[in-house]
């Protein structure tokens, strides 16, 4: 017999319980079964679903059980829907919630997984939690829906601060987004540090963290700690790529004195190579045209920076030329920029 979803994700949170699961839990353990789909009607996918939900809470006598495998021929959307959303509420809420908690449980599939926690996104009991967390650390499958249910609940803030330490890829973003409007109290200090982990997707919700966690409060203090300076030039460079997807740096108002600030805090660190290429790659979109005109010059404090004989020493005795990023960087980045460190003499 496979193994049903949430011990698959439950083992592999324990072997690394505070990062997420390797490969977002990939392979699951339905990986060889067909994937239905509904056609190109969006407004139709949930029907299928909802309507086995309506005939088996329409029996009395049914159990939760009774539902093994119901949906694995069924093609069960992964975000918020309303059809699936209609069935819960037509049906009588305990029911429901145990329903949705043997689903979550017990299935070996993805489909009867989702039907599960649609369910209990539709109710908004805090003893669940746990249970969704869980499953919800198959982030780019279960992310959403879990997210908009952990939202719903009372100490969501909190629940979702745990569950976006431990997702990334498109999990992230569905749970990030989730947290802003909930979580800032709680989450603030994470989504100032640590929120971006590097991944492009991160452009989807970059911006919104700079503007929900007030990151221009944070960087034009006095002292602010490295971890700070250093996401917030990742959360820049994010914003700076972000056309199509998120929150540019054109369009978020306190681009000039957050640039400016980041620039400053820069030249009192250490140097290291990661900061380099952190710093450098942000000059580059900057000469790119990623921020629209500042009226200010970030770029060039930022460069003189870089060309400090220390950060020329760090990134040269620290980067690996026989790795694929690190060419494409000396390349495109260090020496399109004729920065320093990757001029030759007399060059």
């Amino acid at each position: 017999m496979s193994a049903t979803l949430f011990d698959h994700a439950l083992r592999l949170h324990r072997l690394t319980p505070d990062a997420p699961l390797p490969r977002d839990g990939d392979p699951y353990p339905d990986a060889d079964d067909d994937r239905p789909d509904s056609g190109d009607d969006r407004r139709r996918r949930g029907i299928d679903a909802a309507a086995v939900l309506d005939r088996h809470f329409a029996d009395p006598t049914a159990q939760p059980g009774d539902l093994t495998g119901a949906f694995r021929a069924i093609d069960v959307p992964i975000h918020l829907n309303d059809h699936i959303t209609a069935a819960a509420l037509r049906a009588d809420r305990d029911r429901v919630r145990a329903t949705g908690r043997h689903l979550v449980r017990h299935s070996t599939d993805r489909n009867s997984a989702t039907v599960g926690l649609a369910l209990l996104a539709a109710d908004w009991t805090g003893a669940d939690i746990p249970l969704i967390q869980t499953i919800g650390l198959l982030s780019n499958h279960f992310g959403p829906l879990a997210a908009h249910a952990l939202q719903r609940r009372r100490g969501g803030g909190e629940a979702l601060l745990w569950l976006a330490q431990r997702v990334a890829g498109w999990g992230r973003v569905y749970v990030v987004e989730a947290l802003l409007p909930v979580g800032i109290s709680v989450a603030r200090d994470w989504l100032l540090r640590h929120s971006c982990d590097g991944d492009f997707l991160n452009g989807y919700f970059a911006g919104r963290v700079a503007v929900a966690a007030d990151l221009h409060t944070a960087i034009v203090a006095a002292d602010p700690d490295d971890e700070l300076i250093d996401h917030t030039g990742r959360l820049l460079c994010q914003m700076a790529a972000a056309d199509g997807m998120g929150q540019t740096l054109r369009g978020y108002p306190a681009a000039p004195i957050v640039l400016a600030a980041f620039a400053d805090h820069l030249g009192g660190q250490s140097p290291s190579s990661e900061r380099f290429v952190q710093a450098a790659v942000l000059v580059n979109q900057l000469d790119h045209g990623g921020a629209g005109d500042l009226g200010t010059d970030p770029e060039g404090r930022i460069r003189v920076v870089l060309d400090r004989p220390e950060w020329c020493a760090a990134v040269q005795n620290d980067l690996d030329l026989d790795d694929d990023y690190a060419a494409w960087f000396t390349e495109h980045v260090g020496e399109r920029l004729g920065l320093r460190a990757f001029t030759p003499p007399g060059g």
